[in-house]
C-alpha cells in the first residue's frame, strides 16, 4: 500500500526502543479473564497450544520497561522506502489512529490510541519480558503494540510470505484490532486455554483480522491535516494479495504443516489460513459492522 509522497504524519504513538532488561523469561498477561495473548502468538508460530501456561494472576509492569524514543519527521516518501520499516509503521499508525478515532466517534465509543513500540531483540513490557521469538503482540496492561521490525524479514525468509508493504501494515492493523477489542471489552470474552476452530481465542483473532481488513478499505478515504488529502492511496489488487498471502501464511494449519507435526485443529488458537483470509476479506469488503465473530454461528 502506497503512502502519498508528501504526506506528513501527525502522531506521537510510535516509539523506537528495545534492549530492555528482559532475558526471555516467562511472559504473562493478566487481569479480567483476558487470554495470555503472547502465549497465543507463541502457539501460532510453533504449532503447539501453549495457552495453558498462562498464569492466573496479574503481573505488574516490569521496572525495567522503557518508553523508547518517539519517532518523528517521517514523510510518505520515507514510508514508501522498502528499507524504512520504522517510518512505514509511523505512517500506518497515523492512518489507523485517524480511522479508528472516526469509527469510534460514529459509534459512540470512547477511544484512545495504543502505543506502538518498535524494538530490537528484546523488550520489557507490562506483560513481562519479550524477545523476537514471540512475534508482534498487543499487551493489554500497557495498551501497547510491540513489534520487532526484523519480524517482517522472518515472514519472508522463514514463513514464505511475500512481506510487501501492505502485508507489513496488516500485521500492525491486526494488533491495533486487539487494542480496539480491549477498549470495547471484547477481549474479556476470550476463555483461557480455549482452542479449536470455533473457540473464543480463534474468534478473537479473526475479529482482529476483520478489523484490519476494514482499515485497509477505509485507509484511502482517511485524510490528513494538510488540505484533507488521503494519507494512503487505494491498494492495488497485488497489494491486497500480499496481505491475504500474509494471512494465509500465518494460519494455524499452515504453520503446523510447516512444523512437520501434522495438522491438529483442536489446538488452533488463531484460525486456519482459510478462516484468516476470509475474515480479512470480509472486513475489507463489508466494513467494521461485519466483524462480529462472537455471534457468528461458525467462523
Amino acid at each position: 500500500m502506497t503512502f502519498r509522497g508528501d504526506a506528513n504524519f501527525d502522531t506521537s504513538t510510535v516509539s523506537r526502543g528495545g534492549g530492555g532488561r528482559g532475558g526471555g523469561g516467562a511472559i504473562a498477561v493478566g487481569g479480567g479473564g483476558i487470554l495470555t495473548l503472547i502465549l497465543v502468538l507463541a502457539s501460532m508460530f510453533f504449532g503447539v497450544d501453549l495457552t495453558g501456561l498462562a498464569p492466573q494472576d496479574a503481573s505488574p509492569p516490569s521496572q525495567g520497561q522503557s518508553q523508547g524514543e518517539e519517532v518523528t519527521g517521517c514523510t510518505g516518501e520515507d514510508a514508501n522506502d522498502p528499507a524504512n520499516v520504522t517510518c512505514r509503521m509511523e505512517g500506518g499508525a497515523d492512518s489507523m489512529s485517524r480511522f479508528w478515532t472516526e469509527t469510534a466517534s460514529a459509534n459512540g465509543i470512547e477511544y484512545a490510541d495504543p502505543r506502538v513500540m518498535l524494538f530490537d531483540r528484546q523488550v520489557d513490557t507490562g506483560c513481562g519480558a519479550a524477545t523476537s521469538a514471540v512475534g508482534p503482540f498487543y499487551c493489554p496492561p500497557d495498551q501497547a503494540i510491540y513489534i520487532d521490525t526484523t519480524f517482517f524479514q522472518q515472514m519472508r525468509e522463514q514463513f514464505g510470505a511475500s512481506g510487501g508493504s501492505l502485508a507489513q501494515l496488516y500485521v500492525l492493523a491486526h494488533e491495533w484490532g486487539h487494542h480496539v477489542q480491549h477498549i470495547t471489552r471484547q477481549l474479556e470474552r476470550v476463555q483461557q486455554g480455549d482452542s479449536g476452530p470455533q473457540s473464543s481465542g480463534v474468534r478473537s483473532e479473526l475479529q482482529a483480522d476483520c478489523y484490519a481488513g476494514a482499515w485497509i478499505a477505509g485507509a484511502s478515504e482517511t485524510t490528513d491535516d494538510d488540505g484533507g488529502a488521503p494519507v494512503l492511496i487505494e491498494p492495488t489488487q497485488q497489494e491486497m494479495n500480499d496481505a491475504l498471502n500474509a494471512a494465509h501464511t500465518i494460519g494455524d494449519d499452515a504453520l503446523q504443516e510447516m512444523g512437520g507435526g501434522g495438522v491438529n485443529p483442536e489446538s488452533w488458537t488463531h484460525g486456519s489460513s482459510e478462516q484468516r483470509m476470509n475474515w480479512l476479506a470480509r472486513g475489507f469488503n463489508e466494513g467494521v459492522g461485519a466483524c462480529d465473530t462472537w455471534n457468528a454461528p461458525e467462523v
